[in-house]
C-alpha cells in the first residue's frame, strides 16, 4: 500500500511541473503587466481541497491510517533529510544565479518575490495548524495540518521553476521532485498524513503563483523609480517546524 502511494504521489509531483504552463507574464523594469488565468489554480485546489475533505471524510481518514500502519509495519528508522530537502527548491534559484544561470527576475525582484510567498505560505500553514488541531501520526502534538515542511518545499519548487522554465523545464521538474520526496519523506517519518501533506503542496504552489501575480503591484508601491539600484538586498526567511525568522543579506 505504501509503496503504491509513493508511487502515485511521485507521478502527481512530476505532473505538477509539466502542467503548469501558465500564462504570467514576464516582469522587467519597464512593464507591470500581469495576466490571470484560472486554469493556474486547477493543482493547488486539488491538492489543498483533498486536504482539507480528508479532515472529515471517513473514507480518506481510513486510508491515512492504512497508510500509517504500512509505514509503523516496515519502516524502523527515520531519516531526516526532510527537514533540509525543504529548503532546496528555492535554494537552488539563488545557487544557479551565483553560478552564471541566470533567471527570469534579478536578485531584487525575485527576493520580494520569494519573501511574498514565504510570508503568504507560513501565515495559511501556522494559521491553519492553529485551527485545526490535527494530532501528527506518531501523537507527538496536535499541530499535523498542513504540513509545513512540503508547503515550504512545493513553494520553493514552483519559484524554481517560475524562474528557470523558459531555459529549461527540468529545472522545474528536479524541484519538484525534491519537493515530492520532501512530502514523502514526512509521511515516511511518520509525521504527516497524506491529507497533511497533499494541502500542504497545494498551499506551496498556490502562494507562490500569488507572490508573481501581485509582484508587480508590490514592486511599484516599494520603488517609484524604474531605475535599477546600485545596491540590492536580500532577506531569507526559514522554517523548521518549531522555529521560523529572516536572515538579512546586502550586496553593494
Amino acid at each position: 500500500m505504501f509503496s503504491k502511494t509513493i508511487f502515485l504521489v511521485f507521478l502527481f509531483g512530476l505532473f505538477s511541473a509539466n502542467a503548469q504552463n501558465d500564462s504570467i507574464t514576464k516582469i522587467d523594469s519597464t512593464s507591470h503587466h500581469l495576466k490571470f488565468n484560472y486554469k493556474q489554480l486547477i493543482i493547488p485546489s486539488v491538492l489543498i481541497g483533498y486536504g482539507v475533505i480528508g479532515l472529515e471524510s471517513d473514507q480518506l481518514l481510513s486510508f491515512n491510517h492504512q497508510i500509517k500502519a504500512e509505514v509503523t509495519e516496515d519502516i524502523d528508522e527515520k531519516v531526516t533529510i526532510d527537514d533540509f530537502s525543504q529548503y532546496a527548491p528555492a535554494a537552488s534559484v539563488y545557487a544557479l544565479n551565483a553560478f552564471g544561470v541566470k533567471g527570469k527576475n534579478n536578485m531584487r525582484d525575485r527576493s520580494i518575490i520569494f519573501l511574498t510567498s514565504y510570508v503568504i505560505m507560513a501565515s495559511t500553514v501556522l494559521g491553519l495548524k492553529s485551527i485545526s488541531h490535527v494530532e501528527r501520526p506518531d501523537g507527538s502534538s496536535n499541530n499535523s495540518f498542513p504540513s509545513g515542511h512540503t508547503a515550504t518545499a512545493f513553494m520553493g519548487a514552483e519559484f524554481l521553476y517560475q524562474e528557470y522554465k523558459d531555459k529549461s523545464i527540468w529545472y522545474g521538474i528536479a524541484g519538484y521532485a525534491i519537493a515530492t520526496g520532501t512530502g514523502l519523506f514526512r509521511i515516511y517519518n511518520n509525521r504527516h498524513w497524506l491529507t497533511d501533506v497533499a494541502a500542504g503542496a497545494g498551499i506551496g504552489i498556490l502562494s507562490t503563483k500569488i507572490a508573481y501575480w501581485i509582484n508587480p503591484y508590490i514592486t511599484k508601491k516599494l520603488f517609484k523609480s524604474s531605475a535599477e539600484s546600485k545596491s540590492t538586498s536580500m532577506i531569507m526567511p526559514f522554517y523548521n517546524g518549531q522555529q521560523y525568522g529572516l536572515g538579512f543579506a546586502k550586496v553593494f
